[in-house]
């Protein structure tokens, strides 16, 4: 058995330093990633994906010929009709790209040459839980490695005091929030130090982060030292890799005590950048703050930053709920891709907005003049990326006059992934990791770089 270990403990070393030696496989446009994670589905029909049409058609009967017999999730599988709603917002077209956004994004509007929009993203899942799951694993069911994780695990960080993957999480509207579970941003099968790290909004940044009452910075470093020699002495007997994954990670909490309150300190941000992100910017926990941290990050050397903003499922009263969501993330957003256009940071940073999927075109529950709701909807929605190697005032991909069905361009999550993991120098298909026997990736047996859309 203690043969047996010893064989598996260097076999995993190996494959830790295969992926670290051979990475990244190209020359990269990205150094590192911000995700913009809107959980729980934002309508794509009132933000991005602009029919006219449905102005005529509202109230009507969804055509069974648009719906194709796609199965329902259960808050609408009982309902005996699926009437049309238009989006009450309007519409124009902005910049000299001419990209369609709603009057709800009125900031996100005055960036539109920056971005790229991909209006023809779709998946499988039509629930919550497997939905974000798939976005950030690549899986439905839980248990496999983060996309930050992967990239953690791939490329590391360029800043030894602060993890290679955080996490911040906000919440916008109490209507229709989803529970978050720390599990999507964990590392699965990877050794645990590749796993997100959270920053939270109250007391310390990170838990334990100061040290307890009557502990000095010297007594922890002997303390850790103590520690990190049992640790040693333990895998040296086990074999057990995971071992020296906590020896890392209490080194890490161990700088982190210095880099972390320094990170989070705006005190010297210019009055002029901070009301640029919003007058959320000076509070803890919200969207604007995380926002300004992010790009704070990034200058630091934080291979991947990601925000969750919940709030974004609206399946009744969407006239009341949507609003309060975009004027809470709007304009920190824009900012934050301008923020980093100014600091000529764009150029290898790639900021990615987006869902787990969309709304449907019909309405849930009753319709009304002044208010509808819209229930999920898996085969088509809007995520717009920019800098890092994408193509800036790009519109790709098309969808049926309902928004229901995609016309042109399809892509598959696997297909995201791909695109992300290129701009970063990395060939999708040769990120793996060997678990119970199988070589794993990020986009399992599929996933085809969306080429079209890199500068």
């Amino acid at each position: 058995m203690q043969t047996r270990r010893n064989f598996l403990s260097l076999a995993a070393a190996h494959s830790l330093l295969a992926a670290d030696s051979s990475l990244p496989h190209f020359a990269p446009r990205a150094k590192r990633i911000i995700y913009l994670f809107m959980y729980g589905g934002p309508s794509q029909i009132e933000l991005f994906d602009h029919k006219p049409r449905l102005a005529a058609l509202h109230g009507t009967e969804l055509p069974a010929s648009i719906r194709q017999g796609q199965r329902l999730t259960a808050m609408t599988a009982t309902q005996t009709k699926f009437p049309l709603a238009k989006s009450i917002y309007p519409f124009a077209q902005r910049g000299q790209s001419g990209a369609w956004v709603s009057d709800l994004l009125p900031y996100t509007a005055k960036i539109a040459d920056k971005l790229c929009f991909v209006r023809s993203m779709h998946t499988e899942q039509i629930n919550h839980d497997p939905g974000i799951t798939f976005l950030q694993t690549g899986f439905q069911l839980a248990g496999r490695p983060s996309i930050g994780a992967w990239l953690s695990y791939g490329l590391g960080s360029e800043n030894k005091d602060l993890p290679a993957y955080v996490v911040m999480a906000s919440t916008g509207s109490k209507i229709g929030d989803q529970p978050l579970a720390d599990r999507v941003w964990g590392s699965g099968f990877l050794p645990s130090s590749y796993q997100g790290v959270k920053l939270r909004s109250a007391s310390d940044p990170v838990l334990h982060l100061s040290n307890p009452e009557g502990i000095d910075r010297d007594m922890r470093r002997h303390f850790l030292d103590g520690l990190a020699e049992m640790n040693r002495d333990q895998q040296s007997a086990t074999g057990d890799t995971e071992i020296g994954a906590r020896i890392a990670q209490y080194e890490m909490a161990y700088r982190m005590q210095m880099s972390v309150p320094e990170l989070t300190d705006l005190s010297k941000e210019p009055a002029h950048v901070m009301e640029r992100y919003g007058p959320d910017a000076k509070k803890p926990g919200t969207f604007a703050f995380h926002c300004l941290l992010a790009r704070r990050m990034a200058e630091r050397g934080v291979r991947f930053v990601q925000l969750f903003h919940r709030g974004w499922d609206q399946h009744r009263v969407l006239p009341t709920a949507l609003p309060f969501q975009c004027a809470a993330t709007d304009q920190p957003a824009a900012a934050l891709v301008q923020d980093l256009a100014e600091r000529g940071m764009l150029d290898d940073t790639l900021v990615v907005w987006g869902g787990e999927f969309g709304r449907t075109v019909y309405c849930q529950g009753p319709l009304t003049p002044t208010d509808y709701g819209r229930d999920h909807h898996p085969r088509c929605f809007t995520v717009w990326m920019a800098g890092g190697g994408i193509k800036p005032g790009v519109t790709y991909g098309s969808t049926d006059d309902f928004s229901y069905n995609i016309t042109e361009d399809p892509v598959h999550v696997h297909d995201l992934h791909a695109t992300i993991l290129h701009c970063l120098g990395i060939d999708h298909t040769r990120l793996t990791f060997k678990f119970q026997g199988r070589h794993y990736r990020l986009t399992d047996v599929h996933g085809n770089v969306v080429k079209r859309i890199l500068s």
